[in-house]
């Protein structure tokens, strides 16, 4: 029996040896923002978080995940609304069909948690392994920049209020 942490809630499942992430998350929990499209770790349609690191899941054995911490794009949402990377997204018009997107936006939560004010360069590098056919990347990379000011801007104003607090 193996138990995956996913999203904050635990999943129990007898797991094939070879199951990869990606199908347990979308054929046993039955979470399917997570996008399978090349199945074999090229196109990033299926990035998650372990960890708060981005991995291809479907090159992920289920069984590697296990005692870790596993994001999904539907645990970013809080009950405030979309994540700050998510709204960037759709503000931004970083999204068409949506295939993608998930994949691409798990990437930018990783990867803006590692390096709060980037360039354009490094922000095109991060988003370098992710495959859209439809938005042509300029939109993308705006909304990873948009995302990555009001992320600091979050953190500032939590840094800010603890001060406050005390200094109370």
């Amino acid at each position: 029996m193996t138990t995956l942490k996913i999203n904050g809630k635990e999943y129990s499942a007898d797991v094939p040896a070879g199951m990869t992430l990606l199908d347990f998350i979308r054929d046993v929990v039955y979470l399917t923002g997570t996008k399978k499209g090349c199945d074999n770790g090229d196109c990033g349609s299926c990035t998650v978080l372990i960890d708060g690191r981005a991995v291809l899941s479907c090159i992920t054995l289920a069984l590697q995940a296990e005692g870790h911490s596993i994001t999904t794009i539907e645990g970013l949402a809080s009950g405030e609304g979309l994540h700050p990377v998510q709204r960037a997204f759709v503000n931004a018009g970083a999204i068409q069909c949506g295939y993608c997107t998930p994949g691409m936006v798990m990437a930018a939560v990783a990867f803006l948690s590692e390096n709060n004010s980037p360039t354009e360069e490094e922000i095109r590098c991060a988003m370098a392994g992710h495959l859209c056919r439809c938005t042509g990347y300029e939109n993308i990379v705006k909304a990873v920049g948009v995302a990555a000011k009001e992320l600091a801007a979050i953190v500032a104003g939590i840094s800010r209020k603890k001060e406050k607090e005390r200094n109370v």
